[in-house]
């Protein structure tokens, strides 16, 4: 079975130039079968201030309002996802940037009410894994930005490391498939003080004591949680580090198996 990674890119790498050129040239380099997933939430909370639009936010999740829908579509769909795949033409990488109703590639459900109203928010329910392995084959890289559809003609706010993991799971029927999400840290930190605290290996198991202690919280739960999903349907590894990880020299970051 060929290798396919999925590549996940946060707010913090496509905020800062340098950063992002950087992560850039090394993603370029990544040898075989590659994605690209990038969100960019920070970059749409800023242009919605100077449009007059308030972000509101509910536990770290974005409330998407038919306002903030617009912003987003013109930030992730537009701004981002184009000025990353102009970057990667200039670096010999043939990219063709996507949001999930291009080739009708990843459908969601808007998310029902329950609590609190997501407003335009989907969960995934279905990856186009042959469509967009014929991109693979015609030698493409995929560059998805964290906007899906519901097949009527609704575009929705995605969470991007869902869309990674969906994408992954997807693949897997095809590829073998692992996930790089690539953030700030070199890890999964054992204490979020100690930067160098880098737990190298997760399982199911020492994930539950890791719960348990309260040495992974808050935001990291629902990412690892994905990681879990991913790997229970047919991934075959996930990682979470840094972008250096993308490095053969780099072997400082967090390995998640079953």
């Amino acid at each position: 079975m060929e290798k396919l990674s999925i590549i996940k890119i946060g707010g913090n790498i496509i905020e800062d130039e340098i950063s992002l050129n950087k992560f850039l040239k090394l993603f370029s380099n990544l040898k075989g079968n590659k994605i690209l997933v990038h969100g960019g939430g920070k970059r749409a909370t800023h242009i919605a201030s100077k449009l007059g639009i308030e972000s509101k936010m509910v536990k770290g999740r974005r409330v998407t309002d038919p306002e903030t829908l617009e912003v987003i579509t013109m930030v992730y769909g537009g701004l981002v996802n184009k000025n990353v795949v102009a970057k990667l033409q200039a670096l010999g990488t043939d990219a063709i940037g996507l949001t999930g109703a291009d080739i009708n590639s990843i459908q969601s459900d808007k998310r029902p009410v329950k609590d609190i109203d997501f407003g335009f928010v989907g969960d995934v329910k279905k990856v186009a894994s042959k469509s967009i392995n014929k991109l693979l084959k015609a030698d493409f890289t995929p560059v998805f930005c964290a906007i899906t559809h519901d097949g009527n003609g609704q575009l929705l706010n995605t969470n991007a490391d869902t869309i990674a993991s969906k994408i992954a799971v997807g693949m897997s029927e095809i590829y073998d498939t692992s996930i790089y999400y690539c953030f700030e840290l070199n890890g999964v930190l054992e204490d979020f003080n100690d930067k160098e605290s880098i737990i190298k290996k997760i399982n199911s198991e020492n994930y539950q004591k890791l719960l348990k202690e309260g040495i992974i919280s808050d935001g990291m739960i629902p990412k690892l949680d994905n990681c879990f999903d991913a790997l229970n349907s047919g991934v075959q590894k996930v990682h979470i580090g840094n972008t250096s990880m993308l490095t053969k020299e780099n072997n400082i970051f967090t390995t998640i198996t079953l």
